[in-house]
């Protein structure tokens, strides 16, 4: 299986709906982001981190959370990578940031990692990666034996039986 980016779904989760829920902000509040917003450009995190003081990272998990919802999940036992794109990074970079590389079409690497590591593998590919990526979701213990079968460490056999 190849992974491909999908299209985007008419219904998106937008960021402020996961920050009302999250309880950090109210809708009137909502509101008043996406009238200045419209007024002056500015990215809807960064005008809740200006008016209301909402931690970037609290912004950052959120739009992970949303970028989390509108891509692809894969099921990284059913995914043969390319030696090409496991060859794109170290076997420390895929354990230290949580990423699986799926494959390589000469212009975009597919990383596999979960919701839950997302900020972390989005910062490394984007200041260590210099070219395109595209991330696709996956569940943790399928990343953890994949990191196990293609980035051994010695005396592991997963992650799961280190943490036990």
């Amino acid at each position: 299986m190849t992974a491909q980016p999908s299209t985007i779904p008419t219904r998106t989760i937008r960021l402020g709906t996961i920050l009302v829920h999250r309880g950090l902000m109210d809708e009137q509040q909502v509101q008043r982001v996406l009238a200045i917003q419209e007024q002056t450009g500015k990215p809807f995190g960064l005008l809740c981190e200006e008016l209301f003081g909402i931690a970037p990272s609290t912004i950052e998990s959120a739009w992970a959370q949303q970028y989390a919802s509108l891509v692809d999940s894969t099921d990284l036992t059913e995914v043969a990578p390319t030696p090409e794109a496991l060859g794109m990074i170290t076997r420390r970079q895929a354990w230290q940031f949580r990423v699986m590389p799926v494959t390589w079409d000469g212009y975009e690497l597919t990383l596999a990692t979960t919701p839950n590591d997302l900020c972390r593998a989005l910062r490394f590919a984007t200041n260590v990666i210099d070219r395109a990526v595209y991330f696709v979701m996956t569940d943790a213990g399928s990343l953890d034996d994949a990191l196990v079968r293609h980035y051994p460490l010695p005396g592991v056999n997963s992650t799961r039986s280190r943490a036990a």
